[in-house]
């Protein structure tokens, strides 16, 4: 189990070190320091050594609200901890995970502690989604153009080369395979409706007897893919009836 690495920041020495024994009791937490300051504090969270930080809202030089909004990383998060009740709302409008009123009993903690594990845990859960590519480079006529995905059409197989199609009207002609092609754009959003054609599922606005309308273009989505094709629609909140 990966544990969550913890910083507390308390410029009263009993008071974290408190907090950081609570924090070394607790399985799922790693203590990475005791900070007495925020400027330290806030040195050690840009270097990456901590994702949750227990922190005391007032100190001198840097407050605990002035320390969390000066962390560049939106993934570290804060519980905070004080003696004041009134201080509780501000900690909210920094997005904090929690608030700790002093003296804070391990019950208390360890209930907060539980919430950050749980935010965490949903973080490793979510899969990291690849950026989406935003245009490509073809060759055409001896030069690299750049075009972007977004203005596409319909590529068009035409023996070994390919044509696109794209919205302003230009048709751009480059010596790779449609199959080259479709492995080169998103596969969420491009169809292959038969050999020779692949088209931008987003572009399809009109058919007609089960052929997809580009202007003065018809292409015959194949019998082998139609179904496909119109589930393909469907998630794209594009239905035809």
């Amino acid at each position: 189990m990966n544990k969550i690495r913890t910083l507390v920041v308390d410029d009263e020495p009993l008071a974290g070190k408190l907090i950081a024994s609570y924090v070394e009791k607790t399985p799922f937490l790693e203590l990475a320091s005791l900070c007495l300051d925020g400027v330290s504090a806030l040195s050690l969270i840009e270097e990456g050594k901590a994702e949750l930080v227990f922190c005391d809202i007032q100190m001198p030089d840097l407050t605990g609200m002035e320390l969390s909004r000066m962390v560049s990383s939106p993934k570290v998060k804060f519980i905070f901890t004080t003696a004041y009740a009134q201080y509780a709302i501000d900690g909210y409008k920094v997005s904090a995970l929690d608030y700790l009123l002093k003296p804070v009993s391990y019950k208390d903690f360890l209930e907060s502690a539980n919430r950050a594990k749980a935010y965490f845990d949903a973080l490793l859960d979510t899969p990291a989604r690849e950026p989406e590519k935003e245009s490509l480079f073809l060759k055409v006529d001896g030069q690299m153009v750049k075009v972007s995905i977004d203005d596409i059409l319909y590529v068009e197989s035409v023996k070994d080369y390919v044509k696109v199609h794209c919205a302003d009207g230009s048709v751009l002609m480059s010596l790779v395979s449609l199959k080259k092609m479709e492995e080169l754009l998103p596969q969420e959003r491009f169809f292959r409706v038969q050999r020779s054609y692949l088209v931008a599922l987003d572009k399809v606005t009109a058919m007609e007897r089960g052929r997809i309308i580009f202007g003065n273009e018809r292409i015959a989505v194949s019998d082998q893919v139609k179904d496909d094709f119109y589930k393909a629609l469907s998630e794209k909140n594009i239905i035809f009836v």
